[in-house]
């Protein structure tokens, strides 16, 4: 029996080391559909909605760092794939979509669920073609592929559902796939000249972010020998914090008064593998050297005294021998000791633990944080969640954590746990889930079933969108529609077939995610916190303050006095932040 395309396609995924397609079959999916079942070398996970799908490619490549693969048939199921195929390309996640059509001959007469492919994804990808011949698709899915994988982003391949079941043709250009690993770094000349850049200051901080991948002992040599602290952002957290004994902690919006501190007491900022943080929080009063693969990325949040190329792991590795170690720590002590007063001003959220029904969410985060494995990944939504996986989770040298840091979407993290858990299935996967991104996809918790998922779940049930909450009152707005009338999720995860657990007083927190931790199967545990909690910013401007202010004003006016006393009662803690 002649070999078709979808065979084809899918031999040469298994080749580029695809183990999974996320999908929901139908129509002019299908071929592809029965061509994974009949080959046995890749794995089907029926989502129960596309984005999800797309969700969970991304977490498998960013974990993983090998190419995953998700595909929608067409029209909806394209649509569907977008928001989560945008997350991937802004995480820089090797993902490649396959994107099956309506029947070629219909092409551009408004056919049933007809989409223009090319225009669609076009924002969203490196690479997007539709193969529209059988000669057409080795070649597109060959170049599809190396896009995703050396670009790190989303390459998508549009194909017809009737190409599909056609004759396969050997392409007349190379049908396998190259992972080149060249050493990238800046010539010795300008090494030379950021070593004496680095020789006329004292006052030095290191910034790291997720392009310092691989390469923390590196930093932390790099930190002793120039006597500076380190900071990070938050997807350079797990790489950077564990060990490191002068890392400082994040800024930005989701982080702590330390590293933002040391960047602005700085005469030189040194930034590593990082276009973070934006220009809010980026110093202007010193010099700044940024070193990045990309180099198009160079000076776009920040002035620069220089802007080098090169991975950070090979460019630490050249610079040592230039650099003259310093001998005077002082402003390395002087910010060491001021993390150490930000930590104790940390744990005073933790151990006012909150009250029945309004349990704070620094201490929820700081328990999981304690019980929780020691190479768990972690899974964080966008909004408040961020807030307490960035400030309470800790770095083992082991844990992994992803988010949707760049893109910001809602309701990620449970569609990333489930690529978590079936790219690792030895490791605890927790997904910290708000209660207004869990109801986005609640249908998908059906997913986790079906493949016996053992996911960890817990909802910061706080009957709101609390970040939009916040946003809004800081801008001296009244909240207004934040407010979410939710299921029980407990009862809904058990009406799934998950365990579900419901904790309304702190006192049972503890034993509560102890109990989920131990089960085997997937557990959902709805925690029901302090809808008035607020996350402060490293910097507070008066601006900020005012803004509060006028709006807890407005609330007074509008009857709601007794929200505005709770939301005080709740934030007295960070009176000490503002005075």
């Amino acid at each position: 029996m002649a070999k078709t395309v979808a065979d084809q396609l899918v031999e040469m995924l298994s080749e580029a080391g695809v183990k999974r397609i996320y999908a929901v079959t139908g129509d002019s999916l299908n071929n592809v559909n029965n061509a994974v079942r009949t080959s046995g070398k890749i794995q089907w996970i029926h989502v129960r909605h596309e984005e999800v799908g797309a969700y969970a490619a991304s977490a498998e490549a960013q974990l993983t760092g090998h190419l995953a693969c998700c595909a929608g048939s067409s029209g909806p199921g394209h649509v569907h794939l977008i928001n989560g195929l945008y997350d991937a390309h802004r995480s820089a996640a090797p993902v490649l979509a396959i994107a099956s059509t309506v029947m070629s001959k219909e092409f551009g007469t408004e056919y049933f669920q007809e989409t223009n492919t090319i225009k669609l994804f076009d924002d969203c990808s490196y690479f997007n073609q539709v193969a529209v011949t059988p000669q057409q698709l080795p070649r597109m899915l060959q170049a599809g592929i190396q896009h995703a994988t050396q670009r790190k982003g989303v390459a998508v391949i549009g194909l017809p559902g009737d190409v599909t079941d056609k004759d396969a043709e050997e392409s007349v250009t190379s049908m396998h796939f190259y992972n080149p690993e060249p050493v990238t770094r800046p010539s010795d000349k300008e090494l030379q000249a950021l070593a004496a850049l680095i020789a006329q200051h004292d006052k030095i901080t290191i910034y790291c972010g997720i392009g310092a991948t691989g390469a923390h002992d590196e930093v932390v040599e790099f930190a002793a020998k120039i006597k500076a602290p380190v900071g990070y952002s938050y997807r350079g957290k797990m790489e950077i914090q564990h060990d490191n004994p002068y890392e400082i902690g994040m800024t930005g919006l989701l982080g702590l008064p330390s590293a933002y501190n040391s960047m602005h007491k700085s005469g030189l900022v040194i930034l590593l593998g990082t276009d973070f943080p934006y220009i809010d929080f980026m110093p202007t009063d010193n010099k700044i050297v940024q070193i990045d693969t990309k180099p198009e990325r160079l000076g776009r949040r920040a002035k620069l005294e220089m802007g080098l190329c090169g991975s950070v792991k090979y460019t630490l590795q050249t610079l040592m021998p230039f650099l003259t170690a310093k001998t005077d720590d002082t402003f390395l002590k002087e910010q060491l000791d001021f993390y150490e007063k930000v930590k104790d001003k940390s744990q005073t959220y933790v151990d006012d633990r909150g009250k029945t029904d309004a349990i704070h969410p620094e201490f929820v985060a700081f328990t999981i944080d304690k019980l929780a494995d020691n190479d768990a990944i972690f899974t964080m939504d966008t909004g408040m969640c961020c807030v307490w996986g960035a400030r309470y989770i800790n770095s083992t040298g082991k844990r992994s954590m992803i988010g949707s840091f760049n893109h910001g979407s809602m309701a990620n993290a449970m569609p990333q746990a489930i690529g978590a858990a079936l790219a690792f299935p030895e490791r605890q996967v927790i997904a910290f889930c708000g209660d207004g991104g869990l109801s986005m996809l609640l249908g998908d918790l059906a997913t986790i079933v079906q493949y016996k998922l053992p996911i960890k779940m817990v909802v910061f049930n706080n009957k709101s969108l609390g970040m939009v909450k916040l946003e809004m009152e800081v801008a001296g707005l009244p909240d207004w529609q934040t407010d979410m009338v939710n299921p029980d999720f407990a009862a809904v995860a058990t009406a799934f077939g998950i365990k579900g657990i419901t904790v309304n007083d702190p006192e049972n927190l503890e034993q509560a995610i102890q109990q989920a931790f131990a089960a085997e199967g997937p557990v959902l545990v709805n925690v029901m916190t302090d809808p008035n909690a607020l996350s402060m910013p490293p910097e507070i401007e008066f601006k900020q303050v005012k803004g509060m202010a006028l709006a807890m004003g407005k609330m007074i006016m509008d009857g709601k006095i007794e929200e505005v006393i709770d939301t005080v009662k709740s934030n007295y803690k960070h009176i000490k932040d503002v005075i």
